[in-house]
């Protein structure tokens, strides 16, 4: 590891963002060219402290995790983010779909939402950002931790994920959930997570077993899709997707037709908020759903 070469680095991505490109405001007395770093460690989650040492360089040999809060906070691009891990003393190996880190342009896309129902879900089903407007829709995604963080583990686990739907339309979600899993196999290998995730649901659930022996392929994503909420009741909705390439995260944003009581019901979500979630017995939505 060299410290030098890490904090020059460091200090040249903190220069080239704005305030803006994060989501924070300008102020009227700013000098700083680009972030300050108070604000990026904010953003990284940790010590104003222990980020100054990263750049003075002074500080210590930051783990993984550290590196990936602050790829996430500085919105590194895969390029970027895998250059950050070598200046840090780690291999980056080949490019991997395990990882929860997002692509700046999806994010900023992301970010352009706030008002829509929209997540970003990873190739296991896992949620790693939501409006919210989107948590008021399906439930906060963000609690669950472990094999639970993906929706298609909860599908076979949990038999509340699946009250978000009308009896009639799980059995196709299954099936959904259990293509989709088989891509992300066949993508990235038995020795992935993916291949983690599936070793689990092969032991724990029979159903999805004898889905996955059908070897089930996807046909086109998303579409018309039917909710059921706890406060609003039925809606009908259509589920569009966005996929980034280097990591096949999806960007998923639910719709509904202008003037419909569907669209109705929406509208009222986003005034209630993430209140409307509270006693729910489960979460919802899923990156399969059409």
């Amino acid at each position: 590891m060299d410290r030098t070469l890490l904090a020059d680095y460091l200090r040249t991505r903190r220069e080239a963002l704005q305030p803006e490109d994060v989501g924070l405001p300008r102020g009227q007395r700013r000098r700083t060219r680009g972030l300050r770093r108070e604000e990026v460690a904010v953003l990284a989650g940790m010590s104003i402290d222990y980020y100054t040492r990263l750049e003075q360089p002074r500080g210590p040999h930051p783990s993984e995790q550290i590196l990936e809060s602050l790829a996430r906070a500085l919105r590194l691009p895969l390029e970027e983010r895998e250059h950050l891990f070598r200046l840090g003393g780690y291999a980056t190996g080949r490019r991997t779909t395990d990882s929860d880190h997002i692509n700046p342009g999806m994010r900023r896309i992301f970010d352009g939402l706030q008002g829509a129902a929209a997540q970003v879900v990873s190739p296991l089903g896992e949620t790693l950002l939501q409006t919210p407007l989107s948590v008021a829709l399906i439930g906060d995604e963000s609690v669950h931790s472990g094999l639970a963080r993906s929706k298609h583990y909860r599908w076979f686990t949990d038999p509340a994920e699946r009250l978000a739907y009308p009896p009639e339309d799980r059995a196709e979600q299954g099936r959904l959930i259990v293509a989709d899993l088989h891509s992300s196999y066949t993508r990235d290998g038995k020795d992935s997570r993916a291949g983690a995730l599936v070793a689990a649901l092969l032991r724990e659930s029979p159903e999805f077993a004898a889905l996955w022996r059908e070897h089930p392929v996807a046909g086109p994503y998303c579409g018309q899709v039917r909710l059921i909420h706890p406060e609003v009741g039925a809606l009908e909705l259509f589920c569009q997707r966005l996929i980034d390439p280097d990591q096949s995260q999806q960007l998923v944003v639910y719709t509904a037709t202008p003037g419909t009581e569907s669209a109705g019901k929406l509208e009222l979500l986003s005034v209630l908020g993430a209140s409307a979630t509270s006693g729910r017995p489960g979460t919802r939505g899923t990156s399969a759903s059409r």
